[in-house]
C-alpha cells in the first residue's frame, strides 16, 4: 500500500523556496453536512446574543485584509526584564520543582 506524501503548510513553503517540484489540490468532501445554526451549541446557549434574523451559519467568502503601515516609525524600545540573583535562584528552584513533579 502506498504512504500519503503530505506535508504541512511551512513545510511545503520551505521546499518551494528551495526549488522543490509541487503541484496544489484542492480537496472538498462533498458528502459532508453543512451544520445548521441550531447545531450550534453557543447559538442555544446564548440566544439573546444573536439576532433573530440570523436564520444559517455565513457562507464562506474571500476577506480583504491588510495592515497599512506608517512611513518612518520605528518599534517601541523596551528594556529587557532584570531579575535579581537572589529572585533568579529563587524562580530556578521552583521551575526544576515543577519539571521534577511533571508539571511542565
Amino acid at each position: 500500500m502506498l504512504k500519503s506524501q503530505f506535508v504541512s503548510c511551512l513545510k511545503a513553503r520551505q521546499m518551494i523556496a528551495k526549488g522543490c517540484i509541487y503541484h496544489l489540490l484542492w480537496v472538498r468532501d462533498v458528502d459532508s453536512v453543512t451544520p445548521t445554526l441550531q447545531s450550534i451549541l453557543i447559538k442555544n446557549e446564548f440566544p439573546k446574543v444573536f439576532p433573530d434574523d440570523l436564520r444559517s451559519i455565513p457562507i464562506e467568502r474571500e476577506i480583504d485584509f491588510g495592515i497599512d503601515l506608517l512611513v518612518d516609525k520605528q518599534p517601541i524600545s523596551i528594556p529587557p526584564y532584570r531579575m535579581a540573583s537572589a529572585e533568579l535562584k529563587k524562580l530556578k528552584k521552583q521551575l526544576k520543582d515543577f519539571l521534577d513533579k511533571g508539571c511542565i
